[in-house]
């Protein structure tokens, strides 16, 4: 008997659970974030599941979702003026296993949302390039010219915190 497209999502959102977190963390530096978003982005997967047509492209869909509630929290905290009092702030939480302790990480991080989602997805997730254009919903030569520009960028980034 196959499996309907229901049944292999859920297998596929059990499976990966840990790399949805972890691309979600890289964007919002916040556990609660990204438990928030890695939710929020299954929920939508579930309500949803019936527009996805194609079995085989579960991966590339439900990634889409995830970015994109990424950058909507992302989007969210830069509207949102932190109190500047510096009272009642909260203390930092470091995720063990999920964070990255080097200056690539942070340079990346420090690049453009649309780069920084094409460096990401193609390195820390490896995914191919035709499957980061479905993801973002730009085309193949956009997103390879956002990679290469992303990596360059980096290049001389890192080149000047050498020097």
């Amino acid at each position: 008997m196959e499996k309907d497209l229901y049944e292999i999502l859920i297998e596929y959102i059990l499976e990966d659970q840990n790399r949805f977190y972890r691309l979600a963390y890289s964007y919002v530096q916040n556990k609660d974030d990204a438990l928030d978003i890695v939710q929020n982005a299954i929920c939508k997967a579930l309500e949803r599941y019936e527009t996805l047509r194609d079995a085989g492209a579960v991966r590339a869909w439900f990634y889409r979702i995830l970015v994109n509630e990424s950058l909507a929290v992302l989007k969210k905290k830069k509207e949102v003026p932190l109190p500047d009092d510096g009272a009642g702030g909260e203390i930092p939480y470091h995720e063990k296993g999920y964070e990255i302790q080097d200056d690539l990480y942070e340079q990346i991080n420090r690049l453009n949302e649309e780069v920084q989602t094409v460096i990401k997805l193609r390195f820390y997730e490896e995914m191919t390039l035709q499957e980061i254009a479905q993801i973002t919903g730009a085309n193949l030569n956009t997103v390879k010219a956002r990679l290469y520009r992303g990596l360059k960028t980096l290049k001389q980034n890192i080149q000047e915190v050498d020097a």
